[in-house]
Formats: C-alpha cells, sequence, structure tokens
C-alpha cells in the first residue's frame, strides 16, 4: 500500500500526487480527501486515548505519594476513580483502533503512483508497442516477416474448414492432439472446465521449459525457490488485491477449519518470503526464481482462449521475484525483462514486448510490460509475460524494510519489489507447438533438447481430428496495442 505520509502535509506529504496518479488509473479522485478526512479523525481519536493515558499517569503519582505517606483511605479514593479512567481509556482505545484499520483498509485500495512515462488511457488499444523480435530480424526487419507470415497464413487456410488448421498450419491444440500430448476430455470429466491431462510428448516439453527456465535463471545468479502451494490469509490479503479473492483465488480449508488461499502465482509467496524482516543493504539485489503450479479461477475469462491448454485453472510458472534497492529498481526492471527476451529468443519464439497503459495496471504496479508471442494459426500475439515493477507498495504492507532507522530519520526504508514471469509452462508449450510445428510434427527447441534426452524431433501420432473451440472474436480475444515498431 501507499505511505501515510503522502497524505499528510505536516509529514512532507503532498495529496495532490496521489490524485494525479489516480487521475491517470480512472480512479476515485475523492477517495484521497475521504483519506485525509479519516486520517485525521483517527489522530484525533488517538490524541483523546492519549491524553486519558496521561491523566492515569499523573493520578498513580498521586496514589503512589499517598501510600507512602501512609494515606490508603485517601488512595482508595483514587484508586477507584483510575479504574473510572483505565475504563475510559481502553474504551477511547478500541475506538481509535477501529479508525485506524479503516483508514489503512482504505489506504490499502489506492493504486501504487503511476510512473511518468506510462501512456495514460483507459483502453488497452493503447498499449504501446516498444519492441518486436523474430529470429531473422528485429523492427522494420520483424515488421516485414510478421506481414510475410500472415500473408502466409492466409494463403494457407483459405480451403481449411472454419476454425481449423492445413497442414504446418494447426492451432496449438490440434498440434498437441496430433502428438497424443494431452487428453482434455478425460480431463474435463474429472477435474471440470479446462481440466486435462498431459502425456508424453506434451509432459516432457513442459517439463523441459521447467528445467530449462530454472537453469537459465541459476546461470544469471537466481536463488532457486520451491514454494508452498497456499497461503495463510493474513499473508495473501498483504499481497493480492481484494478482486483477485474472488475473481481468481482458490480457497481450502486448513487445520481447525482455517481458510488459506491456493496460489496463483509463486510472486505472492515469494513476495511475503522476507515478511517483518529488516535486510542489509548489501544484500541487494535478493533474485529468486520461484517455481510452483499454480491455481487461477479465470471466474472473468469466460469464453476466451478456450483452446487447448493456453488459459487453464492449473498450471506451472517460473517466476522472477527481485528485492532491491529504490534507487536501482527502474534499473532492475529493464534487467528482468532482458530475462524474459533473452529466454525467448533463445528458444527461437517470435514476441513483440507492450507497455501497458495506466487504465490497466494492477493496484501494486507503477507500471508493467507484457511480453506477447506470436501464434501463426491465429496470425496474432498473444501474453507470455507481465514484468511490473511494484516499487515500495507490497513490502509496505509486508514491512520488509532494510538498512534500519537513523535517529535523524523519520521514516523506515522499505526494499522495492519487482516481479516478471519467465515461463507460465503450459502457454510457452502453445507458443511452441504453433510455431515449430512441420507437416510430420514438431520441432524440439534446442535449448530444450537435453532435458528431453536429445531428441530433436517429435512425430505427430494422430490425424487432426480436434475441433476448434469457438473465440471472441477472430484473434482468440488477444488485446491490440500501437505504438512505435
Amino acid at each position: 500500500m501507499l505511505d501515510i505520509n503522502l497524505f499528510r502535509v505536516d509529514k512532507g506529504g503532498d495529496p495532490e500526487i496521489v490524485r494525479e496518479s489516480q487521475r491517470k488509473r480512472f480512479g476515485s479522485v475523492e477517495v484521497v480527501d475521504e483519506i485525509i478526512a479519516m486520517d485525521n479523525d483517527w489522530k484525533a481519536a488517538k490524541f483523546n486515548a492519549d491524553e486519558k493515558n496521561k491523566d492515569i499517569n499523573a493520578l498513580q503519582k498521586e496514589i503512589t505519594a499517598l501510600m507512602k505517606g501512609g494515606k490508603k483511605d485517601e488512595a482508595q479514593t483514587l484508586l477507584k476513580k483510575k479504574e473510572v479512567l483505565t475504563q475510559e481509556k481502553e474504551k477511547l482505545n478500541a475506538e481509535a483502533a477501529v479508525k485506524e484499520k479503516a483508514l489503512f483498509a482504505k489506504v490499502a485500495s489506492i493504486g501504487n503512483l503511476v510512473h511518468e512515462s506510462c501512456i495514460v488511457s483507459e483502453t488497452e488499444d493503447d498499449n504501446d508497442v516498444i519492441k518486436k523480435w523474430w529470429p531473422k530480424g528485429t523492427g522494420e526487419e520483424a515488421e516485414a516477416l510478421e506481414k510475410e507470415a500472415n500473408a502466409h497464413r492466409i494463403e494457407s487456410l483459405k480451403g481449411a474448414k472454419s476454425g481449423q488448421g492445413v497442414a504446418g498450419l494447426y492451432s496449438h491444440h490440434e498440434v498437441l492432439d496430433r502428438l497424443d500430448g494431452y487428453d482434455p476430455d478425460r480431463g474435463n470429466k474429472i477435474a471440470g472446465h479446462r481440466g486435462y491431462f498431459l502425456k508424453d510428448a506434451g509432459l516432457e516439453l513442459n517439463l523441459a521449459l521447467v528445467q530449462y527456465g530454472l537453469d537459465f535463471l541459476g546461470d544469471r545468479e537466481f536463488t532457486k525457490l520451491s514454494t508452498p502451494y497456499f497461503m495463510k490469509k493474513e499473508f495473501m490479503g498483504k499481497t493480492a488485491q481484494l478482486e483477485e479473492f474472488d475473481e481468481a483465488l482458490y480457497t481450502v480449508k486448513g487445520e481447525l477449519e482455517s481458510t488459506k488461499y491456493l496460489i496463483a502465482t509463486s510472486e505472492q509467496p515469494i513476495s511475503a518470503y522476507h515478511a517483518n524482516e529488516w535486510l542489509e543493504e548489501s544484500e541487494f539485489p535478493l533474485k529468486y526464481a520461484g517455481f510452483s503450479t499454480c491455481f487461477r479461477k479465470e471466474a472473468g475469462a469466460h469464453g476466451r482462449d478456450n483452446w487447448g491448454i493456453f488459459r487453464v485453472h492449473q498450471f506451472e510458472k517460473i517466476e522472477q521475484f527481485v528485492l532491491t534497492d529504490p534507487e536501482k529498481s527502474w534499473e532492475m526492471h529493464e534487467e528482468m525483462l532482458k530475462n524474459a527476451e533473452d529466454f525467448y529468443q533463445s528458444l527461437g519464439i517470435p514476441y513483440r514486448v507492450v507497455s501497458i497503459v495506466s487504465k490497466a495496471l494492477n493496484n501494486a504496479a507503477a507500471k508493467k510490460y507484457d511480453l506477447e508471442a506470436y501464434f501463426p494459426f491465429q496470425g496474432t500475439y498473444k501474453e507470455l509475460v507481465s514484468c511490473s515493477n511494484c516499487t515500495d507498495y507490497q513490502t509496505r504492507s509486508l514491512e520488509i524494510r532494510y538498512g534500519g532507522k537513523k535517529m535523524n530519520e523519520t521514516t523506515k526504508k522499505y526494499a522495492h519489489a519487482l516481479n516478471c514471469t519467465l515461463t507460465a509452462t503450459e502457454r510457452t508449450l502453445c507458443c511452441i507447438l504453433e510455431n515449430f510445428q512441420t507437416p510430420e510434427g514438431v520441432i524440439v527447441p534446442e535449448p530444450l533438447r537435453r532435458y528431453m534426452r536429445g531428441k530433436e524431433f517429435i512425430p505427430f501420432k494422430k490425424a487432426a481430428a480436434v475441433a476448434a473451440a469457438k473465440e471472441d472474436g477472430p484473434a482468440g480475444g488477444a488485446k491490440a496495442a500501437k505504438g512505435k515498431k
């Protein structure tokens, strides 16, 4: 959450900074004044409780003096008065605590300060494409290669049935089915909508992506972490925004009927890894490669990406998570994006990088990039990577401080937290299947071969027979973007 002192002019804060950020997010500006009023109300309640405590302390001194002077009867009268004051103090403290809880809940509802470089817009049609990469070129060359690929797609699909591919140009779910690499029917039967079993080639490719992703980040001095799959509510509530509780998170019952939440990304448990700790500045940057199975309801995704395993309730993911010095967090943001770019370049997957508009930022992010890979059957780009600088928004809620508070400092220093997908492996697998298919099977990307016993090619086992599910739009509901190429 934001620093409460941003709302306090007497503490050097400037509420107008928050108002301007809210305008950029197309959120409520009035909430800033509501918070200022609630803060003043809480401070007044706390002052009243503190004053009552001073009265009790002063009375206690009188009682002590009377007891020492042998005037026990007079002291007893004052003791009764002290009991009344104590009850009044407890009531005032309870009132102040209620006001404090409401205040900080309201502060937590406001998103992070939007970075000045973000495009201010409420539609993702204005997302800015800042670069493109194709295996044989970047910039204008990438543009030409994309146009060539789309022209080939249109020509190839002219004689195909609606929603189905042709030799060498099938959708990822058709390719996976022809490899006999998954079983969606039995998955749906057992787990429900979007359930699936990965089999043989599908499982081998997925595990190869997991191992390659961990080694890739390990070589870049990331500490590998396998995280818990569920979290206590007290910690999940400090790292996930409220909307996620209903739209994304599954709940499970733990011991003594306590509610826990299945994680939607390893970012969530890793963000709390150093909760309530003081870190040394010399430790920065703390770089973690998180591996986990992730669980998402996808409640707001009805009808989107129904094909195959691109958007599912359970998937594996390798996540970059970094805690660093605030002075170096924007430099780290670019470095983490480059890690993701290098990973997909090593696999030979065409992609573009998009800067996300202000309205589409989640509460924690001050700025976010998406890396979107090209899917040749659909002729469009789809998100594989989300890369965010959350500055001190999460670490303040989780009390992840550093350096120690010095005598002349009025505020604690919080580390900056950043997260960036390396690979949600099932999604990356979908992209590999479309980009590396041939009429006879699928070429295994070179970096994955050492994790698949040297396999270079996987032949098809079945003829194409999967009917495509309906998508919400001709390009599978992909987000549009514009900007410099």
